[in-house]
């Protein structure tokens, strides 16, 4: 499989951004939670895998998602400089999240990706299921992606999705995987010069 890198597009959180690794600093920090560990994150819905208090488990995705612990907030080994080279060669890449807003997220992708801000095509649809109607409009036939519900959503909507392997997609499934950035950047067709 090589992907024409006009036509792919990427989650950010779980693919691009380690979203888990900074919800367990701040369950750590904020609410002296020590015995977590990434790999007991068993499910994306995290009240169905972690034994913590609901209220718990929302007031760290808040903090999450409004921005406020961004300088916690690291990339995934390798995404900048994967991104770097498909934004220098094939004008935006196209990120497509379930967030409701994208200014957080948003200035977190300026400052950690190497790529000037028109090489970055960001969308937040809100839902999950928003993303298939994006992704069309963008022309995206291939599409990175953490979540294994929303890759089976996207299957049925005629896209080809590539699961980003994490701790909690381990259930059967037809779709290609990666398992880092390095697995990725071999199956996109990137031009000859940078082989």
């Amino acid at each position: 499989m090589k992907i024409d890198p006009n036509r792919l597009g990427f989650d950010i959180d779980g693919v691009v951004a380690d979203t888990m690794h900074l919800f367990l600093d701040i369950a750590r920090k904020d609410f002296n939670i020590r015995d977590l560990r990434y790999e007991d994150i068993t499910c994306y819905m995290l009240e169905e895998c972690l034994n913590l208090e609901e209220a718990v488990i929302e007031s760290i995705v808040v903090k999450l998602l409004d921005g406020s612990r961004d300088e916690g907030l690291r990339p995934i080994p390798g995404a900048p400089e994967v991104l770097e080279r498909l934004g220098a060669d094939h004008g935006p890449v196209r990120f497509v999240t379930a967030r409701p807003d994208d200014e957080a997220i948003r200035e977190w992708m300026h400052r950690i990706m190497p790529l000037p801000p028109s090489h970055m095509d960001i969308v937040a649809t809100g839902s999950f299921e928003a993303k298939a109607s994006v992704l069309r409009e963008k022309g995206v036939s291939h599409f990175v992606e953490d979540r294994l519900e929303t890759c089976f959503l996207l299957q049925d909507e005629g896209f080809t999705p590539i699961l980003f392997k994490q701790p909690w997609n381990r259930e059967p499934h037809p779709f290609v995987e990666v398992k880092d950035w390095n697995e990725l950047a071999a199956l996109i067709d990137f031009p000859d010069r940078h082989s």
